[in-house]
């Protein structure tokens, strides 16, 4: 058999100039070297002799370089790297690590740059590798299979050798002759054998002769190969039945994938496999070479798809896939290493939001589940928002940058570097902050900022509820007042010497909370509100019919963040030194502003242009009896339901308020955050076993003594997830004026029972209907979002849904803050 085996490679070494060029060069090489080298240089399997179970996890990611790295790829590539990172922590010094191996044999599609951006990719998501190709000469190099000819073709000698393979012969028309005939039968397709015991002679003559032939491994008779996979369980197959005698090399000298495969797992000392399901059926053939070979099988585990939102596989038809669109899109990638850490892993408890060193330290085969996950687009975002809001508007500025300079907001020739591109980005990152879902979010709405979305003419406004604000009169006579204001240079501005003053506090550091003022010796903030506060007592008018005119005559819209810093990123952007592109951004000036909002209130019909007088609006709106007012005045609620006005319940499209699980709880104790200025600890009773700890913003507004104690209400179906590094289950729930600047705690009846949840009159709470939504689903739907912009106090300061009380066993509950809102 050595005989026939060192006839067959040089056979195989003449054939070889029919090889495309670059083929030729690598198998020429590989092939002289099998043929004149010895079984005895084949290197040792450093697993030989050895349990794996108990070996220093060595994994690895074998990419094949013929397109992007997608987000299953990724996750592949994620896995094998927690698993090896978590290994060196625990066995420091060994030779634990992740391993890049690139599966190039694929001449045809194989390309470098495709390489280089699989590369590029797994270093922008951190995944970064104590072995690959960048580091060919490695103990268990070269990590490119294009250039381990050499090794494939002395294995396949050893194993034509052995008589563990054997020269086959058939042509093309009769193996699919035989296919055909085994399909007519009902037979399973597999190859029959033919040339496995060919006689020794024949086979030299039909080499002498120059018969193309291939090299197939011999299945031992009767074999069957068992894995206990450590996602799927217990996978065994009858080898013989399933597959037959399968090639190990092409009939042009190319190895084949899984041959490939097996050795340089065996070669390289991989300890475990953990790739895609799909390659579980490869898992039979690379298991019958590792045995042939005498090489230990590593410890095997397949997970699941991960499909689209429609169940089915994940495909560039389900929006972005690939690592580098999810870059330019803004996610960060230590979100994303989160994000796809989740996709068919969970640490057991609730929590989604981890580090790299949790996940890390909490990582686990075992809790890697059998089912497909889906992958939701939206979480994603809550996710990579979650992250967001751990970072320092320090460490987010250059992510920023890159995105504003995609959305090409800067004018052309302006470095990256100009300290005034710097500063704007600094502006655009905290007025962003706090809504920011991707980093491109930031760019995005700074154009939105600096535009002016008020609509030419009152009959062009489509948002009925800014043309209700309209009509109710105040904005025309404070619109009008800021335009007089203006032109006799009395109405606050920016300070132009000091464009970030509005953004950074006394240290320096970034704001992103719309209810902090900047530091400096001019409070452009300080300014402002002292300048509305004057215009509400002009006018007699407060709350939201103050500052939502004003926020539309100013802006444009309806709602966002504090006016102070868009009017402050919009001085910085129409100033001298300005490096916007105005043109292509769309900015409009606060002159240009003023000129197209005085032309906007000459189409504001005269019925509009001031309030209705009191005993009018009661003519107009109020049908309903005297006893009507004095019950909703009782309860402190609107009158919702009152004959003669609208139900806003009747034109409610949201979520169902019952979706939410609203507790009496009682705050036992509170501390501050040891690494977040701005949040309290709360140790807070809801009626369950244990308090929960809730970390809240109000360390701004309460001290812990005012807390300490009080009967608040606790939102208690929202997942665990940790602030700033601090485990936090539930939100308390605030009462809050139009600008934030005032938070006071929601008061539940002093009677109230703790643990008991709140009701709201008019919708039922009772039974399957009146079940509160499972955590996950609050979180996933987005459901306290979507009913949080109906949370409101009124006039009297009573917390309301859709204008209807929140209700305990003993009464209605109250705040201190009167036409506001509750979150």
């Amino acid at each position: 058999m050595a005989l026939v085996a060192s006839i067959c490679f040089s056979t195989h070494l003449n054939r070889v100039a029919a090889f495309s060029p670059s083929s030729r060069v690598i198998f020429q090489r590989a092939l002289r070297s099998a043929l004149y080298s010895t079984t005895e240089k084949v290197s040792q399997f450093p697993l030989a002799g050895k349990s794996v179970d108990d070996a220093p996890p060595r994994l690895r990611f074998a990419p094949s370089p013929t397109g992007s790295l997608h987000v299953g790829g990724a996750r592949t590539a994620l896995y094998n790297w927690l698993l090896a990172k978590k290994g060196q922590y625990e066995k420091p010094g060994t030779e634990a690590g992740f391993v890049v191996r690139v599966e190039d044999t694929d001449l045809a599609r194989s390309t470098k740059e495709s390489e280089q951006s699989v590369l590029e990719d797994l270093q922008w998501l951190g995944l970064i590798w104590d072995e690959g190709p960048d580091n060919a000469e490695a103990k268990y190099g070269p990590y490119r299979q294009s250039e381990r000819g050499e090794i494939y073709m002395e294995l396949a000698k050893k194993l034509v050798e052995e008589g563990k393979a054997y020269p086959c012969f058939c042509t093309t028309e009769e193996l699919e002759e035989m296919k055909a005939e085994q399909e007519a039968q009902g037979i399973p397709p597999r190859y029959d054998g033919k040339w496995r015991d060919a006689d020794p002679e024949l086979v030299k003559q039909k080499i002498a002769d120059g018969v193309p032939y291939t090299y197939r491994f011999k299945v031992p008779a009767g074999s069957r190969v068992v894995i206990n996979d450590a996602v799927r369980g217990t996978v065994s197959w009858d080898a013989e039945a399933t597959v037959g005698d399968f090639i190990l090399l092409r009939s042009n000298g190319v190895p084949v994938y899984n041959f490939c495969v097996a050795v340089d797992d065996a070669m390289m000392g991989i300890s475990t496999v953990i790739r895609a399901e799909e390659h579980l059926t490869n898992t039979l053939r690379q298991g019958l070479i590792l045995d042939a070979l005498g090489a230990p099988r590593p410890q095997y585990a397949h997970c699941s798809l991960i499909l689209g939102e429609d169940k089915q596989k994940l495909s560039k038809r389900h929006g972005a896939t690939s690592c580098n669109q999810f870059r330019l899109d803004g996610f960060l990638p230590d979100a994303m290493v989160n994000y796809l850490a989740l996709l068919g892993w969970n640490d057991g408890t609730d929590n989604e939001i981890f580090t790299r060193d949790e996940l890390i330290d909490s990582f686990d085969l075992n809790r890697v589940v059998k089912s497909p996950s889906v992958f939701d687009m939206d979480k994603l975002k809550w996710v990579n928002s979650q992250h967001i809001k751990m970072m320092a508007i320090e460490e987010l500025t250059d992510l920023v940058k890159e995105q504003m300079e995609a959305e090409k907001l800067f004018a052309d020739g302006i470095s990256s570097d100009d300290s005034a591109v710097n500063a704007i980005v600094f502006a655009a990152t905290s007025l962003a902050k706090q809504m920011m879902e991707t980093t491109k979010d930031a760019a995005t709405n700074a154009q939105t900022v600096l535009s002016y979305a008020l609509p030419k003419t009152f009959d062009e406004i489509e948002d009925q509820g800014e043309k209700d604000m309209i009509q109710v009169g105040n904005f025309y006579l404070l619109a009008t007042k800021i335009i007089e204001q203006f032109e006799n240079n009395e109405f606050p501005m920016p300070d132009p010497e000091n464009p970030l003053a509005a953004f950074k506090d006394q240290a320096g550091k970034g704001i992103s909370e719309d209810n902090e003022a900047g530091a400096g010796a001019y409070s452009y903030t300080a300014a402002y509100k002292a300048h509305m506060k004057a215009l509400a007592k002009e006018f007699g008018i407060k709350g939201k019919n103050l500052f939502h005119p004003i926020r539309v005559a100013l802006t444009g819209e309806m709602s966002g963040q504090d006016v102070t810093k868009q009017l402050s990123l919009l001085s910085m952007a129409t100033s001298d030194t300005s490096v916007i592109d105005k043109e292509s951004v769309g900015v409009v000036s606060f002159e240009e502003r003023m000129v197209a909002l005085k032309a906007f209130l000459e189409t504001i019909p005269e019925e509009f242009r001031a309030p209705a007088k009191k005993g009018e609006k009661k003519a107009k709106t109020n049908t309903g009896s005297k006893t009507d007012e004095t019950s909703a005045a009782a309860t402190g609620g609107t009158g919702a339901a009152t004959a003669g006005v609208a139900d806003p319940k009747d034109s409610y499209e949201g979520p169902p308020i019952t979706a939410l699980d609203i507790r009496v709880g009682k705050i036992l104790k509170v501390w501050e955050h040891e690494n977040a200025d701005k949040l309290y600890c709360e140790e807070i009773d809801v009626g369950e076993d244990e308090p929960r700890q809730v970390a809240s913003g109000l360390r701004p507004f309460l001290k812990p003594e005012d807390m300490e104690g009080r009967l608040v209400l606790v939102l208690c179906n929202l997942k665990a997830r940790k602030l700033v590094g601090f485990p936090s289950h539930g939100m308390v729930l605030c009462a809050s004026n139009e600008d934030h600047t005032d938070v006071r705690l929601v008061n539940p009846p002093i009677d109230a029972k703790i643990g008991e949840r709140i009701t709201i009159p008019d919708f039922n709470f009772e039974g399957e209907e009146g079940k509160p939504f499972a955590e996950n689903k609050v979180g996933k739907k987005k459901i306290f979002e979507g009913i949080a912009p109906h949370l409101k106090t009124s006039k009297y300061g009573v917390p309301e849904f859709l204008g209807r009380p929140f209700v305990t066993s003993a009464g209605v509950c109250t705040s201190a803050i009167t036409d506001g809102t509750v979150g």
